[in-house]
């Protein structure tokens, strides 16, 4: 593998095309967990990530085989995982009976 390509670190957010692998004939974002340390053919590579849905919320947890040289780090990053809604409880006034 050329010392010039840039590979994926954990935290990366990526957008994988076919350039990457042809499995990805639809393109999708992923956030990497880990670059794996598995034997493969030089110039490729094994990742677990997570994909990622428009929003920035993972959706799966995939390892993917991947080329580096046809990774893209966006200039966009995607969204961020939304928080979850923090919730106020509600004052409810006496009772009225009858």
């Amino acid at each position: 593998m050329s010392g010039s390509v840039q590979k994926p670190r954990t935290g990366d957010v990526l957008h994988l095309t076919r350039t990457a692998s042809v499995q990805f004939l639809r393109p999708i974002f992923v956030r990497v967990i880990r670059v794996l340390d598995w034997p493969t053919y030089d110039g490729w590579l094994w990742i677990d990530a997570y994909e990622l849905a428009a929003n920035g919320d993972a959706v799966a947890r995939r390892t993917l085989f991947v080329m580096p040289a046809g990774l893209i780090w966006p200039a966009t990053p995607a969204p961020a995982a939304r928080r979850p809604p923090t919730r106020t409880p509600v004052k409810r006034g006496p009772v009225r009976v009858g």
